[in-house]
């Protein structure tokens, strides 16, 4: 990774600054003038519309259901069942960011729109313009965006503001952007928004608050204290001080889009998530002398408990000289 500033014992006060690139680049390189032939796995998921279309369908299916059920038991079945499933459309947007699903970029996006839909709250298309942003310019200072903001780090210092950073993280890594590197919306946010709003309407108009209250709790639950949202802190939070990126090779990948396999994903963007495990089959010698996780739940424990680990654990770098002529 080149070199890193480091720091031992208590929770640090900067970021870890790195002074070279970022590894996936020059890893990709290495990968494919060794395996030409991982240009093969290349392209969308043929199956990522019909996976889609049987989750959208089953969680909007679900919240028509809960319309007159308790409030302990809609807060019951958001944790248990609606968070994975609003989860796996996150991810599923995430997949689409980077058209995996249609060759014809415009085709993802209105899959992204219509995944968009149980979530609640219209962010597809604006996702993938700083998500895009994350793989190109990753832990860049002032850019790259899934780093957290000098405030959150400065105000998350022990184990129970972790806690609670770790309970609205989704709320952080939704608003985050807009306040530290706002972009102005376009016409396709406003389409997301429409549509979305168009849904929540319909929702509390025929079925009431309650099914909406379900969808909503059942994405910011899913993005809290929850073994999924896991992913948010073990991709890129540095527990070892010579690696900014981190792979996870447990079964709540099946449910994720296999997002978990993290290194091998920003190596190669163009690769589907469904395929990300042949990329590690491929070439092994590049993945398994990487430190990766094998669950999500105890990422989360080590990040709260651990005294020198906070929002702090994040490689940052300077836009570089190359970078800004390739602009």
């Amino acid at each position: 990774m080149g070199r890193v500033e480091e720091r031992e014992g208590v929770m640090g006060t900067d970021f870890f600054w790195s002074y070279t690139d970022e590894p996936h680049a020059s890893r990709r390189r290495q990968i494919l003038s060794q395996y030409p032939h991982v240009k093969e796995l290349f392209g969308p998921d043929p199956w990522a519309f019909l996976k889609i279309t049987m989750v959208v369908s089953l969680q909007l299916w679900t919240a028509t259901f809960v319309h007159d059920a308790g409030w302990l038991k809609i807060l019951t079945l958001a944790y248990f069942f609606g968070s994975f499933l609003n989860h796996n459309l996150f991810l599923a947007i995430h997949e689409l960011s980077h058209n995996l699903a249609f060759s014809t970029p415009v085709y993802n996006r209105w899959l992204g729109i219509f995944a968009n839909l149980p979530i609640g709250v219209p962010m597809s298309v604006t996702f993938q313009k700083y998500h895009l942003e994350h793989h190109r310019f990753q832990g860049v200072d002032g850019i790259d965006m899934d780093v957290p903001s000098l405030a959150e780090a400065h105000l998350v210092r022990n184990a129970f503001s972790k806690s609670i950073w770790v309970i609205l993280q989704l709320f952080f890594y939704a608003l985050r952007p807009l306040f530290l590197k706002p972009k102005p919306p376009g016409m396709w946010e406003f389409i997301n928004l429409i549509i979305q709003l168009g849904l929540d309407t319909a929702m509390v108009y025929y079925w009431g608050w309650k099914s909406f209250a379900y969808l909503i709790l059942s994405t910011f639950v899913g993005g809290g204290m929850h073994p999924m949202a896991g992913h948010f802190i073990s991709e890129h939070y540095v527990f070892n001080k010579d690696q900014e990126t981190y792979s996870y090779y447990g079964p709540l990948n099946l449910m994720t889009w296999s997002v978990g396999y993290h290194n091998e994903h920003h190596d190669f963007p163009r690769i589907a998530g469904s395929k990300l495990h042949k990329l590690k089959e491929i070439a092994p010698e590049y993945y398994e002398g990487l430190q990766s996780y094998k669950s999500w739940s105890q990422v989360i424990y080590m990040y709260i408990m651990d005294r020198t680990v906070g929002p702090f654990s994040r490689t940052k770098r300077k836009l570089s000289t190359k970078t800004k002529k390739s602009e």
